[in-house]
């Protein structure tokens, strides 16, 4: 049995050093020597030997780069060496004033030799490492504290769980820019819209929205990729003396480096690499958005220093947007699923870096007016990269040119259009019948922290639209049996689920309602006041808006947009209709406990085994607390559940009261909580 177990073992072990060879060869060197089959066929055989003997299974498996749990918030991070921001060169003669000022500072006439490589458009992370594993993923942040995303960076195939070789430093912190290939984006898209969700607006939105998921399957799925740019914190070992040549070392360790990195001498030489990465980056398969120039001597860049917030030793020369000039034919008013009417401007067709224009944003009316844009007139596009193009100026004025005015009944659904003097965007004011908002209104109507309907998620929320079985949330509580059996790939046990899950969800409280109905700025805390404050949904809905402002945290603003709803006939008839087919909730004795942590700041970190943390957060809410997501000088009290990270070695650095879990628990059963 011994002997088996150690053949089990070595078997194990080789099939990991080769999956992790090939993973380099693949995604490291772009020199795969396995076919897909093939490389497939290592992994299966990996993963059917530690399911038959779970003790072999290491954190640095390949196999473990996705399984954890979903996460319910992100801890904060706060990074040892700060991640500085670059300084930008916009036109040659900057370039060469940094040249200069380099030459200066170093006192040293010769040309200065640079490592340049591409500005790649995507989010910067940092990635630690501790005697070769992978530890920690963390986002740049504001540069000194970022959020801790190690349980998406795992399922980057381009990211070593463990490094190759041994002799890197026992700590090493690398960093690097996340993002999502041109054609990888193209049929994230096409898949996208397949299934009758929206497509992302470009490559960088998606990738920052990928790396900020809670659960990392849905990270998985993007194909997330990562090219290293530099190091920063490095404990126990040393690193080359230039830059380039830590590159280097860092692509043997299994890490990907931009093969585009060149090393240069001079100004003139870094003009010219500019100049061919702007010819060559339509042919690349990533979105770049100008270059990097950085002192390659490591000593130099020490004698250079900092300045503030950004490194001497390094500047980025930034692409010029991309121009077109053609004329307005037209200005259509869009309303999105949140109700903001946007003009949208219809234009001849004009060709901008190499792709057709006929549309264009104008933004807000704000926009239209500071532009003095007219339907007729002869204006300037502009677009950079995959961002939708925008007009930035007019060219030539029309003699017959027509005013654009805003709407003053939504297109979509006929509602009164407003806009508040504190808002520059007008939105439709039919909140709960707008068509154009029906499929944000139910999917939020529906979600975890509102009504909570098990099973209701976004594409059978579409389904359920464009089949017009309903128009609002309240026609939700309408369905039948027969009705949804015959949507596609509904089986009557779905079906019956999903009925099931409707009858449980009529069973709420007033906070939750008030929440699902998704009124502009009454999120789950203000939701939670209003509820505290009136006790009942009649008391609410008759309140006006001096009576709204006696909330806390309700100010004129959020009392007008909440009056504003409620008055709205439409609203009025929806909710109705709710409460006729059976939504209820027990009501709420006003009393003092709303005051008890009035004013009071709490922080939840760490896993909570008796309740789940948005249950604690609603429980200290009801008790008046306002609760954070980090930890500051103005922190009164931080409950730490297991594993509680760097929120509570902060609090206790800054002497702040530390609650465990039981003692929350204890304080809360006070309070009948």
């Amino acid at each position: 049995m011994l002997e088996v177990a150690a053949s089990i073992v070595a078997e194990v072990s080789k099939l990991r050093d080769e999956i992790n060879h090939h993973n380099y060869l693949y995604h490291s060197l772009d020199s795969p020597e396995l076919t897909d089959v093939e490389f497939d066929k290592l992994f299966r055989r990996l993963k059917s030997l530690e399911a038959e003997y779970p003790s072999a299974v290491t954190p640095d498996s390949p196999t473990q780069r996705v399984g954890a749990k979903p996460l319910e918030g992100f801890e904060q991070i706060r990074h040892e060496l700060p991640m500085l921001s670059l300084d930008n060169a916009f036109n040659s003669n900057d370039l060469q004033d940094f040249d200069r000022r380099v030459i200066a500072r170093l006192q040293d006439e010769s040309q200065i030799e640079y490592a340049c490589e591409p500005k790649i458009d995507g989010i910067a992370v940092s990635l630690l490492y501790e005697d070769g594993i992978l530890v920690r993923g963390a986002t740049r942040g504001d540069g000194t504290t970022g959020e801790d995303i190690t349980h998406n960076v795992r399922t980057i195939e381009s990211v070593p769980l463990k490094l190759m070789g041994t002799d890197y430093p026992g700590r090493l912190e690398v960093r690097g820019e996340i993002y999502i290939a041109r054609s990888t984006f193209k049929s994230l898209n096409q898949q996208a819209e397949a299934e009758g969700e929206k497509p992302f607006a470009n490559p960088r939105n998606a990738a920052a929205g990928s790396v900020r998921q809670l659960d990392a399957r849905l990270t998985a799925k993007r194909k997330l990729t990562m090219f290293c740019y530099s190091v920063g914190l490095v404990e126990r070992g040393e690193l080359p003396l230039k830059h380039g040549e830590i590159l280097q070392q860092l692509k043997l360790w299994g890490l990907r480096i931009n093969p585009k990195l060149a090393i240069v001498q001079g100004a003139q030489a870094c003009i010219d690499y500019y100049n061919r990465m702007q010819l060559d980056r339509d042919d690349l398969d990533y979105e770049i958005d100008g270059v990097v120039f950085k002192v390659n001597s490591i000593a130099q860049q020490t004698r250079l220093g900092i300045l503030t917030r950004t490194p001497r030793w390094a500047i980025a020369h930034k692409f010029p947007a991309e121009e077109g000039v053609t004329e307005l034919l037209d200005v259509e008013f869009q309303v999105g699923r949140t109700g903001a009417v946007t003009p949208v401007a219809r234009l001849k067709p004009v060709k901008v870096g190499g792709v057709t224009i006929s549309n264009a944003t104008l933004h807000n009316m704000d926009e239209v007016g500071r532009l003095g844009v007219r339907i007729g007139d002869i204006v300037l596009l502009q677009r950079a990269g995959d961002v939708i193009p925008k007009i930035v100026g007019v060219e030539k004025k029309s003699e017959n040119g027509k005013k654009i005015l805003l709407p003053r009944k939504c297109p979509s659904c006929g509602s009164d259009v407003v806009q508040s003097q504190d808002e520059v965007i007008a939105r439709c004011s039919g909140g709960l019948i707008c068509q154009a908002q029906r499929q944000e209104n139910i999917r939020h109507f529906a979600s975890r922290l509102a009504m909570d309907i098990e099973g209701l998620g976004d594409k059978l929320v579409l389904q359920l639209v464009e089949a017009g079985l309903i128009k609002t949330a309240a026609d939700l509580y309408d369905l039948s049996l027969t009705e949804l059996v015959e949507l596609e790939r509904m089986a009557p046990k779905s079906a019956n689920n999903l009925l099931a899950a409707l009858e449980k969800s009529k069973d709420t409280t007033l906070p939750r309602f008030i929440y699902s109905l998704g009124i502009q700025e009454v999120g789950e805390s203000t939701a939670r006041s209003l509820a505290m404050h009136f006790g009942e949904l009649e008391a609410l809905l008759a309140a006006d808006e001096l009576s709204l402002q006696r909330v806390p945290d309700v100010g004129p603003i959020v009392a007008k947009k909440i009056a504003r709803f409620f008055a709205q006939k439409s609203n009025q008839d929806v909710i109705e209709k709710m409460r006729r087919l059976g939504l209820h909730w027990p009501a709420i004795e006003v009393s003092a406990a709303a005051d008890v942590l009035a004013g009071k700041i709490y922080v939840l970190t760490g896993t909570l085994n008796q309740m789940n943390r948005n249950d604690a957060k609603a429980k200290l809410q009801s008790l008046g607390a306002k609760v954070a997501g980090s930890v500051s000088k103005n922190t009164d009290c931080v409950v730490a559940g297991d594993a509680a990270g760097s929120k509570l070695v902060k609090a206790q650095e800054l002497g702040i009261l530390v609650m465990d879990e039981q003692a929350l628990v204890d304080f809360l059963a006070e309070h009948n909580l």
